[in-house]
């Protein structure tokens, strides 16, 4: 007999302690992953064509330079950096280490005795982009830290971390009043402070951390936790200039200093810092997250959400994609909760894949929900942008956390096809593999390989909109009937157990609000859209896709005919200008990732206007 729950989030005995942290997260990163399919291949792709192939004295020269005064090329060093850590991580080759070894030695060389690593002229110094920088090379040198225990590397970040505080300490002392946004560009260095302590055990950057923090809610503040329950664009008044201090609705600074946060919420267990994060990410998530899994317009949080079937100004910088995953990944592994994979696999299926080029040397800066995908274009002089340098730490965020380890044993956060090498919570290993071509299909067969018979809980995430699920295990099947939690299925498991998770995945129709005036096609996680390119009728604004169950017919089109990654045809009756009603016709819809993103860079529709007709 088998004991089934249904869980909204972990629970259990065993909790992830740092013996610096007095917080405690309820999952635990993965040792090894081997992803396979189509992810498996996107990671490959951005590994060869993106991270081995950066250009790092292009990146370390600004550094050398120091000539500037308002712009932010040291914040690309630490981004490719970050994103080459995690792209290690998942796949340590001997070419990427020494490329590594390369950017850090390159890096520390340019550090001056005072301890500044940055490109900023002295008396151009803490304004502007100066501190973002600061931050990003703090980032990357304890990532390094970490991934190999470098005391150089150890070294030099607290010399960037002390010169920085000796810095504001002979100024004012006050870190938001510093650079733009109302001080959340300069103050989200409170991710690497926090990541200092606990790397030191030196108490002057925990207090320098709660510095930040406290002066977050002073006059000049952006009131990060006060304001916590206000929505994200509604915080501030629209500021004259757009791109200024006064600016408080700025989206990827904001929920950096979320994520920073979080950091300092592990080290003191403050109920309130958690209770803010958790508050502002339910907020984005209502006002701002549009059907594709990301938000802002010209890289500002607007109300967004309610406004996403209209055409949007530079919609969706894929900064804030990449953000918005990593503060949700953050929640997801600090609370066990399975709306936060569910918002990363919305944002990583459709607006992350949709800003990378297939061969993953590219990421658009914005990308459309109706339109076309548009590259961007370099930044500070560089050949080089924000997001180019960011997109791949979105892309690498997600192999540790397919699957993990929980309190209770192994939690399956997504279905990705591949091997999951797991340290169960008394420290034996588990192998967990996944069968699957998700979300071409629904179905995932699960194999597992023990050094021993155990007992523990293998935790399904059942995504919110599988409305039909069902588990079988070594032959017996149950229903799962409630969506959006984890399903614990608690057993004695032996190697060779197998498990099959079955996901519903009709065809479903979503709406942008309630008038109903705009529908667009989802199946499973994945946002369809019309590519002009693609065979059958123009859509135009006579379509008709309501129906009462809310779920519509899909064929999957042969593999032979597809041009892309998924493609399915639908049938539908359109508008008649005769007494006899029209004939259904066909027309193809392909994944929003793929629409107008091959070599052919077409016009592509997701929200489909609806036909008005005042009979129903």
């Amino acid at each position: 007999m088998y004991k089934f729950l249904l869980k909204g989030m972990a629970c259990g005995l065993f909790l992830f302690v740092s013996p610096y942290s007095k917080a405690q997260d309820k999952f635990k990163a993965a040792e090894r992953e081997s992803i396979k399919g189509q992810i498996g291949t996107r990671l490959q792709n951005a590994y060869q064509n993106r991270v081995l192939a950066q250009d790092i004295d292009a990146l370390i020269a600004p550094f050398k330079d120091r000539n500037e005064t308002s712009q932010w090329q040291s914040e690309f060093w630490g981004k490719w950096f970050t994103s080459a850590v995690l792209a290690y991580k998942y796949q340590p080759t001997s070419a990427l280490r020494t490329k590594l070894d390369s950017a850090v030695s390159k890096l520390i060389a340019t550090q001056s005795d005072d301890g500044y690593i940055g490109n900023y002229k002295p008396e151009a110094r803490l304004q502007q982009w100066d501190i973002w920088g600061r931050k990003y090379c703090l980032l990357g040198l304890l990532d390094y830290y970490n991934l190999t225990a470098d005391q150089k590397s150890l070294k030099a970040a607290r010399g960037v971390a002390d010169h920085l505080m000796e810095e504001l300490k002979a100024a004012d002392g006050i870190i938001v009043t510093k650079g733009n946004y109302r001080g959340m560009a300069t103050s989200s260095i409170l991710e690497p402070v926090c990541q200092l302590y606990k790397a030191t055990k030196s108490k002057k950057y925990l207090e320098f951390a709660e510095q930040i923090v406290a002066q977050w809610e002073t006059p000049q503040g952006p009131k990060l936790i006060s304001m916590a329950r206000t929505d994200v664009a509604k915080r501030f008044p629209k500021p004259q200039n757009w791109y200024s201090y006064e600016q408080g609705q700025k989206a990827y600074e904001m929920m950096s200093c979320y994520e920073g946060l979080l950091e300092l919420y592990r080290l003191t267990g403050k109920p309130a810092y958690k209770e803010a994060v958790e508050q502002t990410w339910k907020n984005i998530y209502d006002t701002e997250i549009n059907v594709a899994g990301s938000g802002a317009s010209t890289e500002m949080w607007f109300g967004g959400r309610a406004k996403q079937a209209h055409p949007v100004h530079h919609y969706q910088e894929t900064c804030v994609t990449v953000t918005w995953i990593k503060l949700s990944q953050q929640l997801l592994r600090l609370t066990g909760e399975a709306k936060y994979a569910d918002a990363v696999e919305q944002s990583y299926y459709n607006a992350l894949l949709g800003s990378m080029s297939p061969d993953g040397a590219e990421w658009a800066k914005y990308t459309p929900l109706t339109g076309y995908r548009l590259p961007g274009s370099g930044q500070c002089g560089m050949n080089i942008n924000c997001c180019v340098a960011s997109g791949p730490r979105g892309l690498f965020n997600l192999p540790e956390h397919v699957v993990m380890a929980s309190p209770d044993g192994i939690a399956v956060n997504y279905y990705v096809p591949g091997e999951y090498q797991i340290a169960l919570p008394w420290g034996r290993p588990a192998l967990l593999t996944q069968q699957t071509s998700y979300p071409e299909e629904g179905t995932i067969r699960f194999g597992l390989k023990l050094q021993k018979e155990e007992t523990f809980s293998i935790d399904f995430r059942i995504p919110s909109w599988s409305a039909k699920t069902s588990i079988i295990v070594n032959g017996d099947t149950t229903k799962v009937t409630t969506p959006g939690q984890y399903f614990a299925l608690r057993r004695n498991w032996k190697s060779g157990d197998s498990v099959q998770l079955s996901l519903d995945m009709r065809g479903r129709v979503v709406y942008a609000d309630d008038s109903r005036q705009h529908a667009a096609l989802m199946r499973g996680p994945v946002l369809l859209a019309r590519d002009e390119s693609l065979p059958g009728v123009g859509m135009g604004s006579v379509v008709d896709i309501s129906n009462p169950s809310g779920y519509v017919e899909l064929e999957p089109v042969p593999h032979q005919e597809k041009d892309g990654w998924l493609q399915f045809r639908y049938r539908f009756v359109p508008e008649s200008y005769t007494e006899a009603a029209a004939q259904a016709v066909t027309t193809d819809f392909c994944d929003y990732a793929s629409a107008g993103n091959g070599a052919k860079k077409g016009y592509f529709i997701t929200w489909l206007p609806q036909i008005i007709d005042p009979r129903k």
